[in-house]
């Protein structure tokens, strides 16, 4: 008896090791966060860092926002907005050519600490903190001829000036199989994984070209640390023909390019979310973007200081899309500047529900302008239906629930306002304003 229960323990034991290394257990839901492009570019400092996470802490953590994520160049001390300062960037690296913060603008990072402080705060908020990196090996350790750590190599050894990243040039192509190429990889997600990175998203990985060895060997540096890092690709459109490869070594790709506050992008999703539908799985999904909601480019790229430019009816659109598709949510707006409506868009408790927890997630139709989504509520068998007005102009959608297989009478509850709407026999119908969406639990009635 006591050899069979230890036979137990063991296999119990090994099957929870199994279970560990699958990094789709890493994000068994979509991540949600919020990430500083939209709002600082490339030039966010750690205070805004820090009140952008002390406002998800106080604010947003109770509804499932938990990744605070410094984007693009936080390894460079002079960059500017609405372009990067490619002239005379001061890069702030460390002797194995490794990219370390720039302390001007990341004080708690002097000493080589790194951002290790910065992590260790964000997670007594009971938070998770992530970057953003570039594919490949900076052009300054090539130059500089630095030693790739833990192989007998420098930098010099591992690159290739091809293919190299059109709109960025700090970095070059790591050539895969070279000697020291993956040791390259391994060193940086091995520092990393000391600061106590819990989300990286590695950019000019995905599109125009997809990098496939690249993303094998950035999988396997981050298996390799032991720390659940959860791993993020971009930029998009991701190639829909990489869509199982991708799947089966991220948690979340690019769908598209930089999303902003702009309608025609936004309509664009629900062509795009059609198409890489079937590839998402459980820990791995396709990524409409950053929402670009709330207060932007208070140093952004794109545009200047402004409150969001999408309407009210918009944003609805937007929330509701991204939910019924299972789209990561990063918000890429200033926490802080949020008013009243921002929030209510992030703190409904029943939609985020669908975000979470929906199955069977799909599109029913789309006509000209009408377009419906479905999904399922697991637990209960209720069904979650999503009715967009792409139009410019008010519209009617109708959906006949023969067509979501129901055939009794159906109790129909609006997922926005909160209001059960009363019972309904064969169709469903709703005005939607332009640009607009509603969201509705359908659950049968009990005879």
């Amino acid at each position: 008896m006591k050899k069979i229960f230890l036979l137990a323990i063991s296999i119990a034991c090994y099957c929870y090791a199994q279970a560990q290394k699958d990094f789709h257990q890493w994000a068994p839901t979509p991540p949600m966060g919020w990430n500083s492009w939209d709002c600082y570019g490339p030039n966010v400092t750690e205070a805004e860092v820090k009140a952008n996470a002390d406002y998800m802490a106080k604010h947003l953590k109770a509804y499932g926002w938990e990744y605070v994520v410094v984007d693009i160049r936080w390894f460079v001390a002079n960059d500017k907005s609405h372009g990067y300062n490619e002239k005379d960037p001061q890069y702030s690296i460390d002797e194995y050519g490794r990219f370390m913060p720039a302390v001007n603008r990341f004080p708690s990072a002097a000493g080589g600490k790194g951002f290790k402080p910065l992590a260790d705060y964000i997670h007594s908020l009971g938070l998770k903190f992530g970057i953003h990196i570039m594919r490949g090996v900076p052009v300054i350790a090539v130059n500089q001829g630095l030693p790739v750590k833990g192989a007998n190599v420098t930098a010099k050894d591992i690159y290739s000036p091809e293919n190299q990243c059109k709109w960025l040039h700090d970095m070059y192509t790591i050539v895969p199989g070279k000697p020291g190429a993956q040791e390259y990889y391994n060193s940086i997600f091995e520092l990393y994984a000391s600061w106590g990175l819990d989300f990286v998203k590695v950019d000019d990985l995905s599109a125009p070209i997809y990098f496939t060895e690249e993303v094998e060997m950035i999988r396997k540096a981050i298996d390799r640390t032991g720390r659940q890092i959860v791993l993020s690709t971009s930029p998009g459109e991701t190639p829909i023909a990489k869509g199982p490869h991708v799947q089966q070594h991220a948690n979340m790709w690019r769908t598209v390019n930089d999303l902003w506050d702009n309608w025609k992008q936004l309509k664009d999703h629900f062509d795009v979310f059609s198409r890489w539908n079937k590839y998402r799985a459980f820990g791995a999904y396709p990524e409409g973007d950053m929402l670009p909601l709330g207060r932007l480019s208070i140093r952004g790229e794109v545009g200047d200081d402004r409150m969001t430019k999408f309407t009210k009816d918009e944003q609805y659109t937007l929330m509701t899309l991204w939910s019924i598709f299972k789209s990561p949510l990063m918000f890429g707006g200033d926490f802080p500047s949020n008013d009243a409506f921002t929030n209510s868009l992030l703190t409904n408790r029943d939609v985020l529900a669908v975000l979470k927890y929906s199955t069977n997630n799909r599109e029913l139709f789309r006509s000209g302008d009408k377009v419906a989504w479905v999904a399922e509520e697991p637990k209960t068998g209720d069904t979650y239906l999503a009715l967009f007005n792409a139009a410019d102009e008010p519209a009617k959608v109708s959906v006949q629930l023969s067509a979501l297989g129901i055939t009794s009478s159906v109790k129909i509850k609006d997922l926005w306002t909160g209001k059960d709407l009363g019972k309904f026999n064969g169709g469903f119908e709703r005005m939607l304003n332009a640009h607009g969406a509603g969201l509705y639990r359908i659950a049968k009635t009990k005879k």
